[in-house]
């Protein structure tokens, strides 16, 4: 009956610290404090399991002390869980307004919009794929109001991505820039010479000049790239995609949320 007990409370805790980690998985803004959070509770996890291997209870045993000790060693997780669930200070990565320099890049929509949004992408990132269409949601509901800037900010693991982005930098040639990276955002498994020359045809291109400056004027497109990357570093990118809204990183993923920020500035006007 005493081991039974004691199991049931082993069981509770393995569940409640399976619920710690996933909870701080989902809310931990910060991976390094992330990372820390869970050793410790692997740690405290280690000492319970080195407090009931001191000998299970015997029928003569204090079942109470031992009780008493498992208790003790789950308190702190509940504290844990208790300061990841409670209000945090707003981070001012999120309120601080950057100036992000346009430069060169192509723009979509109303160029003298109140409202822009800039975007730094990898087109071989999944995410970039998946948040994009809701941008082209943003811009048919405020077509006057809002503009879109493209960034390019390829990740070292995705050797496809840069040449993608070189892809549509030479369709740009042709006026084609943001509907060749629209194909390449639908095909982000097939980024490869064949399949640009492939969308340059379906696009109406000229696809002799597009291979042609997709070549011959890599040094350029390397130039632009790195330039979008040097300055994603200075307004804080630290992955993709990554949204800012006149200046201010956000969260918006769909349109509402879209919405409830660009209302916000345009009521200010």
């Amino acid at each position: 009956m005493q081991n039974k007990f004691i199991m049931a409370i082993v069981v509770a805790v393995a569940i409640f610290v399976g619920v710690t980690i996933t909870v701080q998985q989902a809310n931990s803004p910060i991976m390094k404090r992330l990372v820390e959070q869970q050793e410790e509770i692997l740690s405290l996890q280690r000492r319970m399991d080195q407090a009931l291997a001191q000998g299970a209870p015997s029928a003569g045993g204090d079942l109470n002390r031992k009780v008493d000790m498992i208790l003790t060693i789950l308190k702190p997780l509940q504290q844990m869980q208790q300061a990841q669930q409670a209000p945090q200070p707003p981070s001012d990565e999120y309120t601080k307004v950057h100036t992000i320099d346009l430069g060169t890049s192509p723009i979509k929509g109303n160029k003298d919009a109140p409202v822009t949004i800039v975007e730094f992408m990898d087109f071989q990132c999944p995410y970039c794929a998946r948040f994009h269409p809701v941008v082209n949601e943003v811009l048919a509901a405020y077509p006057d109001k809002v503009k879109y800037v493209l960034k390019n900010f390829p990740l070292g693991f995705h050797q496809d991505a840069r040449p993608a982005a070189k892809a549509a930098l030479a369709a740009g040639e042709q006026g084609k820039y943001y509907e060749m990276a629209e194909l390449l955002l639908q095909n982000t498994q097939a980024l490869n010479e064949e399949k640009f020359k492939e969308h340059a045809k379906t696009l109406g291109l000229n696809v002799d000049k597009f291979t042609k400056d997709f070549k011959e004027k890599d040094a350029e497109w390397e130039k632009i790239i790195d330039a979008d990357m040097a300055l994603g570093a200075q307004v804080d990118v630290r992955g993709t995609p990554t949204y800012y809204i006149n200046g201010r990183k956000t969260m918006a993923r769909n349109l509402d949320m879209y919405k409830k920020e660009i209302d916000a500035i345009l009521n200010k006007q």
